[in-house]
């Protein structure tokens, strides 16, 4: 009978690396199991327990239930779950739990469920990582600006070894702990947070009969493997040579236990080859305007706005290195006056829908849904959307986001530092025919680094445009307030990533286990 690992998932947000590891599936078998799931914020907790209720549903009945798929259409309100299967969802609720790492309860029901993965399970596996913001380069950067802030006080910046705690006490055959690039970097006490890791990691071997292997994700010839790593950086993991649409490059750690690392160093798999792009995952998505935030919002006042702009912007293009810029606009002002967008959310399943031979798209979408759900638009400024489609038509043409010197002064914001490079970048357009940018939670605050490549639709991306970037499937609702749905979002793992991963994990643990069916 094949073998099956025992899940824990920490700081787990909205579930994006467990959601790959808990999907893999290997000649009929799912040889990952999540048997807990830990996260703090309440609108996330919400997300996970939903999750982990409609895996458990499809395991025991095969399909969604009606009631899901009704709600997720947007036909009904949020039902009783407990009601649709009350198995299923007591299933959920003990293995998604609302808990602050680092807390005596936090450690008590770890301990629990590691006790009962034990006794449940072949072997497990621990998944997840420390809160990313006291590591990011952005974060730190806030947190200087705050009165009376002193890193060594910041408790965030000990997290890591909450996990370590856990890791120690659970003792798997194999762990993924992920964060930002920052961690590289940030300091505490004048010590690299990152060597305080890895001689954390590197400890753990005193007093048991094993220790930890470390290995990084390389990724060469077409082929995924674990290797050691000479240098910290060996530790990063570029998101798009997995398949993903999105330059997302984070640290990935892949502890071995020793008795199983000797098989480890053989473990392969094969990754995508080709960038996959912004328009491969959003181009067949319902077209949206934006809203106008301020003042009267409707479809006429939008198409008045953005008609004023793109004809504005084509007359102050009139030289020559600028008459590409100029036909742009002059086209989408035609456009927009014979068929603008006129609707701000829309849930229509695109054309085709769920019938794709494309590996990415099949896991996107998926053929139970009756809709497509959280696809709305934000406002915006009125101000804003000439600088929304100066920067879509000149990433259009020019086939890069433009900087602040591209704009035109006459779309230059009423800021003092607009001038000084400080804010560069601050609209950014996504490139169709590229990998995103890192979709990240500041794209729950304006949206100006994630501006939609059509210049036609002048806006933002929705929350199921980021969640496609974030390779989320198309059944993954988000719940919360929008801001809080884009903020689950720009933290998680993507889930199309965590799957390879997971299946990099299984291969190294193949030797041992060999009665997988591949």
């Amino acid at each position: 009978m094949p073998s099956t690992f025992g899940i824990v998932d920490l700081f787990a947000g909205p579930g994006g690396l467990g959601e790959g590891f808990a999907s893999l599936v290997e000649g009929g078998h799912a040889p990952f199991r999540i048997g807990i799931s830990v996260e703090k914020e309440a609108s996330a907790h919400r997300t996970l327990t939903l999750r982990a209720f409609l895996r458990e549903y499809r395991a025991r009945h095969g399909v969604l239930p009606k009631e899901f798929t009704d709600f997720h259409a947007g036909l009904t309100s949020e039902p009783d779950w407990s009601a649709v299967d009350a198995e299923a969802w007591q299933h959920a609720i003990n293995e998604a739990r609302a808990l602050e790492l680092g807390t005596a309860a936090a450690a008590t029901a770890i301990d629990g469920a590691i006790a009962t993965l034990k006794a449940n399970y072949d072997d497990t596996i621990l998944i997840g990582g420390p809160p990313c913001q006291a590591y990011s380069l952005v974060g730190r950067v806030r947190s200087r600006g705050k009165v009376g802030y002193v890193p060594e006080e910041d408790a965030r910046h000990y997290l890591f070894r909450e996990y370590i705690r856990a890791l120690d006490k659970l003792r798997p055959a194999a762990f993924v702990m992920e964060n930002v690039k920052g961690i590289l970097s940030s300091t505490v006490e004048s010590r690299l947070v990152f060597e305080m890791l890895m001689e954390d990691l590197s400890s753990l071997g005193t007093g048991h009969a094993h220790h930890y292997e470390l290995r990084a994700v390389r990724v060469e010839g077409g082929k995924a493997s674990l290797q050691e790593a000479t240098q910290p950086s060996d530790f990063i993991v570029r998101s798009e040579a997995f398949g993903v649409p999105q330059r997302r490059h984070r640290v990935i750690i892949v502890g071995i236990r020793s008795d199983l690392a000797g098989q480890a160093r053989d473990a392969q798999i094969a990754v995508s080859g080709s960038v996959r792009t912004v328009r491969d995952v959003i181009e067949t998505m319902p077209t949206l305007r934006s809203g106008i935030s301020r003042g009267l919002d409707d479809a006429a006042a939008w198409r008045e706005e953005v008609l004023g702009a793109a004809n504005m912007l084509a007359g102050i293009c009139r030289g020559k290195d600028d008459k590409a810029l100029r036909e742009a606009f002059l086209s989408v002002s035609q456009q927009v006056e014979e068929n603008s967008p006129t609707v701000r959310v829309a849930s229509r399943l695109p054309d085709r829908y769920g019938t794709s031979n494309d590996e990415l798209l099949k896991w996107i979408e998926r053929p139970e849904l009756r809709a497509i759900a959280q696809h709305e638009t934000r406002g915006h400024m009125a101000s804003d959307l000439g600088r929304y489609l100066f920067a879509a038509v000149f990433g259009t043409v020019r086939s890069y986001s433009p900087k602040a010197a591209d704009f035109p002064l006459v779309l230059s914001p009423d800021h003092r530092n607009w001038h000084s490079g400080v804010f560069n970048d601050r609209f950014r357009v996504q490139l169709a025919d590229e990998a995103s940018t890192t979709v990240t939670s500041h794209i729950s605050k304006d949206g100006h680094y994630f501006i939609h490549p059509d210049p036609i639709q002048c806006r933002s991306l929705t929350v199921r445009e980021a969640a496609r970037l974030q390779t989320f499937p198309d059944d993954y609702l988000f719940l919360g307030n929008r801001t809080q749905q884009y903020v689950q979002v720009g933290n998680a793992v993507p889930p199309f990533l965590a799957k390879q991963i997971a299946r990099l994990v299984l291969d190294s643990l193949l030797a041992r286990n060999g009665n997988f069916n591949r």
